[in-house]
């Protein structure tokens, strides 16, 4: 089990934000440079972090971006589902806990499983982007 490059980046991108939450905007080119990821990249990942409140913009020359607050009170388990579109890790398992086996007696891996889940759900609602810093 894997999460993709847009949680990987978009956590390091984010994190860069909250170790400068109080100083100025950040610019994507000075986060793409400090965290080595593709400046179009994280446009797109921002984007999709903007459009959902976890960060603001403002444009021209003192542009850039920031957070749209706190790191006290950015869940990561919000920033990830941003990211990732979903936490449902396996097939099996819907993200509301309900077994999508198809046979007519199901294994029990899904029980397995679905402890799993939960475990890394909780741990990602209870650590907020303060918590990386």
């Amino acid at each position: 089990m894997r999460f993709s490059t847009r949680t990987t980046y978009g956590l390091r991108a984010m994190i860069y934000l909250a170790s400068r939450y109080n100083n100025k905007n950040i610019s994507i080119a000075e986060i793409a440079r400090e965290e080595n990821i593709s400046s179009g990249y994280l446009e797109k990942l921002f984007k999709e972090l903007k459009k959902n409140d976890l960060v603001k913009s403002v444009k021209g020359v003192r542009g850039g971006y920031s957070l749209s607050k706190e790191a006290d009170k950015l869940s990561l388990y919000d920033i990830v589902m941003i990211l990732e579109g979903s936490l449902s890790l396996f097939e099996c398992i819907s993200e509301d806990g309900k077994l999508l086996c198809e046979g007519k007696n199901p294994c029990a891996v899904p029980r397995v499983l679905l402890r799993v889940q939960n475990a890394i759900n909780k741990t990602l609602k209870s650590m907020t982007l303060k918590d990386l810093l």
